[in-house]
């Protein structure tokens, strides 16, 4: 029912934008082709680059990518591969609010490729376009037995394949229909935060057509909330808060990025100084040094101060929550329905009861002005400070215990920060990052490589921004699945730093570069071939890793850099040890019960 209900909002707002493209006056129409509508479009979301792999399909001189290539403000990344490409696409995403990720791919064997990053940006809700290159209209009628086929005629396999993992597909089939099937997967795209697949046949791309829908902005706007049932939500709201008697904790998550929510969220806690928590796909969504900040909540896994303030007060103001198992410490939350409210993009829920298409972008204004008169009571709440020390051990090891506490004294305003799946991620959790840093993670999906490919669109984004530092914390093993796009952040002049975490991961490291190789020595096999280019490092106990650390030329990136950190491999972060205990407890249960 609720897959309905957005879907028919979804048509409404495209109905809309159709009647508005209609009224406009047919005189003086100029004429362009598909792909530089597309690619218009594009500018207007603020897209200024495209990833992809060149295929047949997409490379011919009348095909999309030279046309992309040609453009003035849009430049064409060339990835290694389409996974990386699609990895890019969404950490573009993620650090580019308002616009959206683009990846180009041939038919078949390139989208096919693809599709697990497609996959993660649906999952953790990251608007992404996958453009795939497909053969002529004609050809796709006749269905001729094609190279990048499965040979069976079935030219179809691959869209129903997209269909599973985007929000929203077109096949331009015509030219009098094109503009329109753009726009549509373009609003779905910004306005449904989600990946969108265009499937662009080659004679599709230079044919011509009209300009006028361009001077109609692409439409971002909600459907309105209706107005008796969230005058209703906002007196039931406001009717618990004060049973609560103002012991409101507000607990922040991945959907306030996600869905554009986090100024509306400043504004309520600047007007009522409630304390605020954050979930760990929610963290950065609040300045970390902000005082009313009080840390990560993760259920069991929590600082015990954390734990206890969040599960002892009378009301918790849940908004945008995505409640999987790590993200919940393996659904160890401890606070009853009865003391819960949840603002979602497309529901509110009061204890019990369910209030559906009453989104929070449009609610969370009304309801600050209502919930400021609580501001004197909350601000007696006390908050502890979110702060981590850096241990004093025995031992010069670099332990995970030292290092994650020690890294975060190393941060900047304004950095970016992308952690892998796995340790990285979770030994993270407990280091305060510094205001505006943007904190850039795949807990949900954790596609091991992820990040690799997303830091490059993270430095791509961060760079258009204006923002600090790119700093990528990932494992070896890791590292060995994406490792190829190094070469490209090189090619693209682009300066992150790279701490590589050798744990002794996989014993595959060792026979894919050879028994004695360095990581050291694989910025200059992949694309710095004088060495002028990067730096590397390796830091096997405490003192040579302050040594780095302090250095003021590491510490301005001024070029790409890598840090082999050397660790045990049996340490592990705190978070990450109680997560796998109680994962196996977890799967224990779940087996009794079955």
């Amino acid at each position: 029912m609720q897959a309905t209900l957005t879907d028919l909002q979804s048509e409404v707002a495209r109905l809309r934008h159709e009647l508005q493209s209609l009224a406009l006056e047919h005189k003086g129409d100029e004429q362009i082709t598909v792909a530089d509508y597309l690619l218009t479009r594009l500018e207007q979301l603020g897209v200024s680059s495209i990833f992809g792999v060149p295929g047949d399909f997409n490379m011919r001189m009348s095909i999309f990518k030279d046309y992309v290539e040609d453009h003035p403000t849009i430049k064409w990344i060339g990835n290694c591969n389409e996974l990386n490409a699609a990895y890019a696409a969404d950490g573009y995403a993620r650090v580019k609010p308002h616009s959206i990720g683009v990846v180009v791919t041939t038919f078949g064997v390139g989208e096919l490729s693809a599709i697990n990053g497609i996959a993660g940006a649906f999952s953790e809700m990251v608007p992404v376009l996958h453009i795939a290159g497909v053969p002529s209209t004609t050809q796709l009628k006749t269905r001729p037995l094609l190279h990048h086929t499965l040979g069976d005629a079935r030219f179809d396999v691959f869209t129903k394949a997209a269909e599973q993992v985007t929000i929203s597909q077109a096949m331009l089939a015509n030219k009098v229909q094109a503009t329109a099937d753009i726009d549509r997967i373009l609003i779905d795209c910004v306005s449904r935060a989600r990946p969108v697949y265009l499937s662009l046949p080659t004679d599709m791309v230079s044919e011509k057509v009209s300009t006028k829908r361009l001077k109609i902005p692409l439409s971002r706007i909600l459907p309105p909330n209706n107005p008796d049932v969230e005058e209703f939500v906002l007196d039931e709201i406001i009717k618990v808060v004060r049973e609560a008697e103002s012991n409101v904790v507000v607990l922040v998550d991945a959907c306030v990025s996600r869905h554009d929510v986090q100024d509306e969220v400043k504004d309520l806690l600047a007007a009522t100084h409630f304390p605020v928590y954050s979930t760990p796909m929610g963290k950065t969504t609040i300045d970390e040094d902000y005082d009313r900040y009080g840390g990560i909540y993760i259920g069991s896994i929590s600082e015990p101060v954390i734990k206890e303030r969040v599960e002892s007060a009378k009301l918790i103001l849940s908004i945008g929550a995505l409640k999987s198992d790590f993200n919940t410490g393996m659904f160890t939350y401890r606070i009853p329905t009865t003391h819960t409210i949840e603002l979602h993009s497309d529901c509110v829920l009061v204890r019990h009861a369910h209030f559906p298409n009453i989104g929070m972008k449009q609610l969370l204004p009304k309801l600050t002005s209502r919930l400021k008169d609580f501001r004197c009571q909350a601000s007696e709440l006390v908050v502890s400070k979110f702060k981590l020390e850096v241990p004093v051990e025995e031992t010069s090891d670099i332990t995970q215990s030292y290092f994650w506490p020690r890294v975060g004294t190393f941060f900047r305003k304004k950095d970016v920060i992308v952690t892998e799946t796995g340790t990285s991620n979770f030994g993270i959790l407990d280091v305060p990052l510094p205001e505006q840093t943007i904190f850039v993670s795949q807990i949900l999906y954790g596609s091991i490589g992820w990040a690799v490919g997303s830091t490059l669109g993270a430095a791509l984004a961060a760079r258009d921004r204006g923002l600090g530092r790119v700093i990528l914390f990932i494992g070896d093993g890791s590292m060995q699945l994406t490792v190829q796009e190094l070469s490209t952040m090189t090619r693209h002049g682009l300066t992150p730093i790279i701490f590589l975490i050798n744990n002794s991961g996989y014993n595959i490291e060792r026979n894919l570069h050879g028994m004695n190789r360095k990581w050291t020595s694989l910025l200059t096999t992949l694309g710095d071939l004088n060495g002028t280019l990067s730096r590397s490092y390796t830091v096997r106990n405490k003192p040579e890793l302050e040594k780095l650390l302090d250095d003021p030329q590491f510490a301005n990136a001024g070029k790409i850099q890598l840090v082999e950190v050397v660790m045990d491999k049996y340490d592990t972060p705190r978070a990450l040890k109680m997560a796998a205990e109680l994962s196996t407890k977890y799967a224990e249960q779940s087996a009794k019960q079955f």
